[in-house]
């Protein structure tokens, strides 16, 4: 399988239109969200395009193709807008025999994991990408955020399929990949 994986949406919704154009040119299928995905935050400024009623009509649409998992701007709230589940703190995806472990980075991250030994751990939260292989062979990847990059950075979302994770700028501009 193809997932696209992204993070910190915050309720734009021409953001969120750019990545899943990407997700629907690249075939990808299925969407992975790591959370943050209609409330701006308070310490955010209000993004362009603030709609959470649009963000929640394009991913119920697409609904059977979504896991997402809840970041610390979501509340039960948001989930009542929401044709899918996105209120767990982390999801194991099981792809090919690699564990894949999805949460946004706000209770576990890279220095606090649930037990157990991951092949790869994808977070959000912070709003900057990085995608590296720690010593132990588990390749770490934080999204990034689509609507808010941090530190000069651009949007991004990542992709995974057979093993590879590749990160891009939310015009589809390969950044960098780990395969």
């Amino acid at each position: 399988m193809k997932y696209l994986i992204l993070s910190d949406i915050h309720g734009s919704l021409p953001a969120l239109e750019k990545a899943l154009a990407f997700y629907r040119e690249q075939h990808c299928d299925m969407l992975c969200i790591l959370g943050d995905i209609h409330n701006y935050g308070p310490r955010n400024r209000v993004p362009e395009g603030m709609d959470a009623r649009g963000i929640a009509e394009r991913l119920n649409a697409m609904a059977d193709e979504i896991v997402a998992i809840r970041g610390n701007c979501d509340s039960e709230v948001d989930q009542m807008l929401l044709a899918f589940p996105m209120m767990q703190d982390y999801m194991l995806l099981v792809d090919e025999g690699k564990k894949l472990l999805l949460t946004h980075g706000h209770v576990y991250n890279e220095d606090h994991l649930p037990p157990g030994r991951y092949d790869y751990v994808f977070t959000g939260h912070t709003h900057l990408w990085h995608l590296y292989r720690a010593d132990n062979g588990t390749v770490f990847c934080n999204t990034g955020s689509i609507t808010f990059p941090k530190q000069n950075n651009v949007p991004t979302m990542v992709t995974y399929e057979h093993g590879t994770v590749v990160v891009y700028d939310l015009d589809g501009k390969k950044l960098k990949a780990i395969g």
